[in-house]
């Protein structure tokens, strides 16, 4: 069971209740899987998001979760070195592939679960030898108090870590 985060729910406040209900049903699935991985929200300009890394670290994520007025997106930060066999994942930059999310019922649960184990493995294959690991934590990454997005009035930018 994933832990409760106060700051997430407060960050996704502004959001209509499905696209918050969708982004939380996500984030369970992830830590029903991967319950050791660490939380990293990133309270951005155009969207809240919130990845699941090995460490505490951007670089080390497998996947995340981006939040938009009237969608989600789920994303793997190396999906373009995973095999997506189904043909699901959308996006052409040079790593990232995700799939938009409008609604649990159309979400593709079996090969999303296949995608974020290969994804897992690859980010525990490229994690560099002795760099330190933490395990289950949320840690706010950042919060900025400019936003163009469904009213939000942070005034700091700042990093947190909470247990």
């Amino acid at each position: 069971m994933p832990k409760e985060s106060t700051e997430l729910l407060k960050f996704l406040t502004p959001f209509s209740d499905e696209v918050k209900e969708t982004a939380l049903w996500l984030r369970d699935l992830v830590w029903d899987l991967y319950p050791e991985s660490n939380e990293l929200i990133y309270d951005n300009y155009n969207a809240l998001a919130f990845g699941f890394s090995l460490t505490d670290t951007a670089g080390d994520a497998f996947c995340s979760i981006a939040v938009f007025s009237k969608w989600v997106n789920f994303g793997f930060n190396r999906g373009s070195e995973i095999e997506d066999g189904d043909k699901i994942l959308i996006g052409n930059g040079s790593l990232y592939r995700y799939l938009k999310v409008t609604d649990k019922e159309s979400f593709p649960a079996k090969p999303i679960r296949k995608l974020l184990g290969l994804a897992h493995v690859n980010a525990l294959a490229r994690l560099k030898e002795g760099k330190t690991s933490i395990k289950g934590e949320t840690i706010v990454k950042m919060q900025l108090q400019k936003k163009r997005r469904p009213g939000v009035d942070i005034a700091v930018k700042r990093t947190i870590k909470r247990k």
